[in-house]
């Protein structure tokens, strides 16, 4: 008998469009012969809406944009509460309101299988500032940074800057602290373009982060499981622009993936243990994509990791375990598989004294 899989979709983030396209191809991918594949879209203004089950795969994003009941209410889920039971979900949400661990909080509290990273690994991956601490926690070597509110920023603007200036120096990389696909993100190389930058980040969010720019390789990895993760071979970005920005990544087509990285034994090596020490301190499930920074004299630094990666067949993390000799759909099942091992270890949590 088929299981009911429930890919959720969309979301209140400005990372909405990418979360379409995510969606769009697991739906391209999946076995329609395993699984009854129910759609769930999330509209900006974060209304559910659930549609009946797809017949096959999704060709275009404009295809899961459903349409609504016209209850004016954008904050219920009542639709997806009420629908039939499913067995499964793969939430497939990038940035806040999904990969933040607000949803994964909703499908604990339902006591449903999910795919991915539970509430604390995906609350604590999305904020980059608590995600560095943690890291720091388990001696990871990483660039240096400084982070502040946007209370902060309109009180001590030009003390913000001089330490900035002090500590870090130019070039800074300036990002919002939860947010991810590089959405917000700026390089500043003076104070103006600090300024700037500092700017467009607080649009996005409330607290900053500022990060010293490193002059080195970008070099990610894959990392899969739960309890016993493994990992994939690493892949370099290899953008034309001067970093790695939202244009890069999703527009203008521009950017080489390498894979597998060239890069020494060694340097694979201390990635591959420092992926595994950041997966378990944040308490990663199923699925992480660790960011790295490899310099000239092959020092590496860890950026960050994104619990819900780019998902699409030309995503990084999709071709990491391609090249490791996982194809994209058995991804899916594995991913799957991992979600279902998770649950049922959890049904053995007692809630009770007795």
């Amino acid at each position: 008998m088929k299981k009911k899989l429930g890919i959720v979709y969309g979301g209140k983030s400005a990372e909405h469009e990418v979360s379409l396209s995510t969606a769009r191809a697991v739906t391209q991918a999946v076995d329609f012969d395993k699984y009854e594949v129910i759609p769930v879209y999330i509209t900006y203004d974060g209304e559910w809406r659930r549609g009946s089950a797809l017949e096959g795969p999704v060709a275009t994003l404009e295809e899961l944009r459903l349409a609504g009941d016209g209850n004016g209410k954008p904050d219920s889920i009542h639709a997806f509460l009420s629908g039939e039971a499913l067995d499964i979900i793969f939430p497939l949400l990038h940035g806040t309101n999904g990969e933040d661990g607000t949803v994964q909080g909703l499908f604990e509290v339902m006591n449903i299988p999910y795919v991915g990273n539970g509430v604390l690994a995906s609350s604590a991956g999305m904020d980059k500032v608590v995600m560095k601490q943690l890291f720091a926690q388990v001696g990871l070597n990483q660039v240096p940074y400084v982070f502040f509110l946007r209370s902060g920023w309109a009180k001590e603007r030009q003390q913000l800057v001089a330490q900035m200036e002090r500590e870090l120096g130019w070039p800074m990389f300036v990002k919002p602290a939860n947010l991810g696909s590089s959405v917000g993100i700026s390089q500043a190389t003076d104070r103006e373009s600090l300024i700037a930058a500092v700017e467009l980040a607080l649009k996005f969010d409330r607290r900053i982060i500022v990060e010293q720019g490193a002059v080195a390789r970008e070099i990610e990895m894959a990392v899969m499981g739960n309890d016993e993760p493994a990992c994939s071979v690493p892949g370099e970005i290899k953008p034309v622009t001067a970093f790695y920005d939202y244009e890069a990544k999703y527009k203008d087509g521009n950017t080489a993936l390498v894979i597998p990285a060239q890069v020494t034994e060694e340097v694979a090596k201390t990635m591959k243990d420092m992926a595994l020490r950041a997966y378990k301190v944040l308490d990663c499930s199923g699925l992480v994509r660790a960011d790295f920074f490899v310099t000239s004299t092959d020092e590496v630094l860890i950026n960050e990791v994104n619990t819900m990666p780019g998902f699409t067949p030309t995503s990084m993390f999709p071709l990491l375990w391609q090249q490791t000799g996982v194809a994209y759909p058995e991804l899916i099942d594995e991913l799957i598989k991992l979600a279902i091992e998770r649950h049922a270890e959890k049904q053995n949590i007692q809630y009770t004294m007795d």
